[in-house]
């Protein structure tokens, strides 16, 4: 199977992967990915199910991931004779939206990992030095985050990135003792350092 990026939002697709999608006689995704990439899709679209079965479909179905595959998405379900075509990440739009260099950056992802073990990282990650953006989960976002800032003393801007690349954007900063508060489900979270 091919698993291909089509980026964080609308216009994000790359070039070798509109190629992959028009010349795929099947693609399954989500119902967010298939609508991203539905401009190119010329063979049969299916909403992904089961995401644990993907390695039974067919060696040329293409398998859209929103984002990266392999910044939080489905690369993960790769085999090693898989192709994995990158797209523009969240982390790749925040950082321009922002200008953080990512040369200092560490990107954690929360999403269905719980509380305990992203502050671990966070943790890890600032104590170096280290800006992070963070994709968020339900049980850790904005506020924890700020809570780790405050235990640690750590002098930090804390912006969320909502809907990033989409029409109705909205990057908003704030700091440990007054973290931005998010409007949307899709966001992530940058953590600059002073």
């Amino acid at each position: 199977m091919i698993i291909v990026g089509v980026g964080v939002g609308p216009g994000m697709l790359t070039e070798e992967a509109i190629e992959a999608i028009k010349n795929a006689p099947v693609v399954y995704g989500s119902k967010r990915a298939i609508e991203t990439a539905e401009q190119y899709i010329t063979g049969k679209a299916n909403k992904i199910r089961d995401y644990k079965n993907l390695h039974l479909l067919p060696d040329d179905a293409v398998i859209l991931s929103t984002g990266d595959p392999l910044f939080s998405g489905l690369g993960k379900y790769a085999s090693k004779n898989d192709r994995i075509i990158p797209g523009i990440s969240s982390l790749h739009l925040a950082c321009a939206r922002l200008g953080v260099n990512m040369t200092n950056l560490a990107a954690i992802t929360a999403h269905g990992r719980g509380g305990n073990h992203s502050k671990h990282l966070l943790v890890q990650e600032l104590k170096l030095g280290k800006n992070v953006l963070l994709l968020p989960d339900a049980s850790f976002g904005p506020n924890e985050v700020a809570e780790v800032l405050n235990e640690l003393d750590i002098n930090a801007d804390i912006y969320t990135c909502e809907e990033l690349g989409y029409p109705n954007e909205r990057i908003t900063g704030g700091n440990k003792t007054k973290p931005p508060e998010v409007q949307s489900k899709l966001y992530c979270i940058m953590i600059v350092q002073k």
